[in-house]
């Protein structure tokens, strides 16, 4: 039976703006008050998503969330109308607006994590929304992407989906962001790799000191005891805390693997070695390989990986079993991480391939073409089972291309998220979107 891995990329929504919401995240932070495009950025978005499906791959669309989140400021105390709640925190709490406003569920490796039934006890494929509740912007998306999930995998037979873990620090969780999985093939068991910025409960784990430590292990395990995962199917490592505190806020920033490779930073890891040779023991006795390539400091600095996001890349296999790496603008511009891609390519190694886009606006927030995206493994008859309406085909992708223009703002600043009529703007685009999606109501506006 065949397999793929699906991209199920993020589609950025109409309240996309620069808020420097995310403390720890460099570009984010850096970027902050300038005038965003929500057309530019979501239309960068699915120009990455055709150029994938032009290129073989089956790549799907995740929608964007419901913004401002009126009922997040009225669990603040902000009461009336819709109109008069946005007015008031705008009055009253503008920060608490902006972050009621924030686009940031365009970034859906954060969305969840995802384990295939290859790995799982009861052979479904596995979702667990993450809590992400270490930034109040990001921790009120969970309940819709649940229920967007829930509408694209609907089939109870072979999709089981979870619900976010308990909202305390203890078990802040990030999704896909700190997972990665190796396998020999996507639909034979592999070993997923949980990587953690800190332990909740154990003060022996070193901490960072400058910038939070999102992902906690116990999340991390108690993921893996949810989807059904065997102790020789998972290995658990920590990120380095140094790097955590240089900007790299998940490990998808300093890392990122495929099929049996891992390409990842020379600091990313505490006890790398140790960590390398556990990876290549448990694969080894799944009767896969591993192959890791460590990129080294002297040639690429860890801030040159933060500021160009060499590691937030796609590491994608292609059909003569080598590997296509789709980077940001950024890394043809950063003169030391371009020189280190060229000479990737000519090693003969299994990265053979270089592709650049631009993702400018989703960059300035922090978020490049790996945070786009959440990937799926499916067996053929799961794939089959996957709501049709949400993987992209070339009339998807008009029909998107349209409803973008259609709805979205060329321009947004933090002064325009007070405007009342931008609410109704995302919901009557949201409105469309799920009908085009086939997702049915899966918004509050929708629901209530």
């Amino acid at each position: 039976m065949k397999s793929f891995e699906v991209n199920f990329d993020g589609l950025v929504g109409p309240t996309h703006n620069y808020g420097g919401l995310s403390f720890g995240n460099v570009a984010s932070q850096s970027n902050s008050q300038q005038a965003s495009n929500p057309r530019e950025a979501a239309l960068q978005g699915l120009e990455k998503m055709k150029a994938l499906m032009d290129m073989g791959f089956v790549q799907g669309v995740l929608a964007p969330q419901e913004r401002p989140d009126v009922a997040a400021l009225r669990s603040l105390g902000f009461g009336g109308t819709d109109a008069q709640v946005i007015e008031k925190a705008a009055k009253e709490a503008m920060p608490l607006l902006v972050a009621s406003c924030s686009a940031s569920s365009m970034w859906v490796a954060n969305a969840a994590t995802v384990s295939p039934s290859a790995d799982t006890a009861d052979g479904r494929v596995h979702f667990t929304a993450a809590n992400l509740n270490c930034k109040f912007h990001r921790s009120i998306e969970h309940p819709t992407t649940s229920r967007v999930l829930g509408a694209m995998f609907a089939d109870p037979e072979h999709f089981a989906h979870h619900a976010a873990l308990p909202a305390v620090a203890q078990f802040g969780d990030e999704g896909a962001a700190n997972h990665t999985r190796f396998c020999r093939s996507y639909g034979e068991a592999g070993v997923e790799f949980f990587v953690y910025g800190r332990s909740a409960f154990d003060s022996r784990y070193p901490a960072p000191q400058k910038y939070p430590a999102r992902q906690t292990l116990e999340a991390s395990q108690a993921v893996a005891r949810l989807h059904g995962l065997s102790d020789a199917g998972v290995v658990f490592a920590q990120q380095n805390p140094a790097v955590i505190d240089q900007g790299v806020f998940h490990n998808d920033v300093i890392a990122v693997g495929n099929g049996e490779l891992l390409f990842h930073h020379q600091d990313a890891f505490l006890n790398t070695e140790h960590v390398l040779a556990e990876l290549h023991g448990k694969l080894q006795a799944r009767g896969a390989a591993f192959q890791s390539i460590s990129v080294p400091r002297d040639q690429v600095a860890v801030e040159d990986a933060v500021r160009s996001y060499l590691f937030n890349s796609q590491l994608l296999s292609r059909a003569d079993g080598s590997m296509l790496l789709i980077v940001p603008e950024e890394c043809r511009s950063n003169p030391r991480v371009w020189q280190y891609l060229q000479s990737l390519t000519a090693s003969g190694g299994p990265v053979r391939e270089v592709k650049v886009f631009d993702l400018k606006q989703s960059m300035q927030n922090g978020g490049g073409p790996a945070c786009l995206r959440l990937r799926v493994a499916l067996k053929e008859t799961e794939l089959a089972a996957v709501n049709p309406g949400v993987i992209m085909t070339p009339a998807l992708y008009g029909t998107l291309t349209r409803w973008v223009n259609t709805h979205y703002r060329d321009a947004l600043r933090e002064s325009d998220l007070a405007d009342p009529q931008l609410l109704l703007e995302c919901r009557t685009a949201l409105d469309e979107l799920t009908q085009i999606l086939k997702l049915g109501a899966v918004y509050p506006f929708q629901i209530n």
